[in-house]
């Protein structure tokens, strides 16, 4: 085998060897609705990705860098349980409201710093966290005791 050949095959093994991780890392979700109805009625719906395995759950919202108006992400812990969060490789301010098991918000964590490791707790036990776009709680006016309908889940439990 010539000098450029190898060469060559050096350099394709290269660029298809990372390209073969990054495939392998690939973490996908399903989708579904959500509605939030606040204590005074107002309701808003989201397109929300759902992170129900351990590998989802570790993965969130990592590297993603937009996210919608009326997007999030909901991240089913399957019992109630103290939540700890981080934004560790999330380039985006977040909100996160997290939920107990009945679907009722208990807390919501407003702006939460792009790429900051340190712990946001869910103070005390939640069953879900939904992540949304940093400032968008606010502006919908969702807080403690809002209401929480996950089309996926509903359906689950029938």
């Amino acid at each position: 085998m010539t000098k450029l050949a190898k060469s060559a095959l050096m350099a394709l093994f290269l660029f298809l060897v990372p390209a073969g991780l990054f495939a392998a890392d690939d973490v996908r979700f399903e989708r579904s609705q959500l509605r939030i109805e606040t204590p005074e009625g107002k309701s808003h719906e989201f397109q929300v990705e759902l992170a129900l395995s351990p590998e989802q759950r570790e993965r969130g919202l990592m590297y993603r860098e937009k996210l919608g108006d009326d997007e999030g992400m909901i991240f089913d812990f399957g019992l109630e349980r103290d939540v700890m969060m981080w934004m560790k490789n999330t380039p985006l301010s977040l909100d996160m409201l997290f939920i107990d098991g009945a679907g009722r918000v208990q807390r919501v964590a407003s702006g939460a710093v792009p790429y900051s490791e340190s712990i946001i707790s869910s103070g005390g036990p939640v069953r879900f966290v939904l992540e949304i776009r940093g400032g968008r709680a606010a502006e919908l006016g969702i807080g403690r005791g809002a209401q929480v309908t996950i089309a996926a889940m509903a359906t689950q439990s029938k």
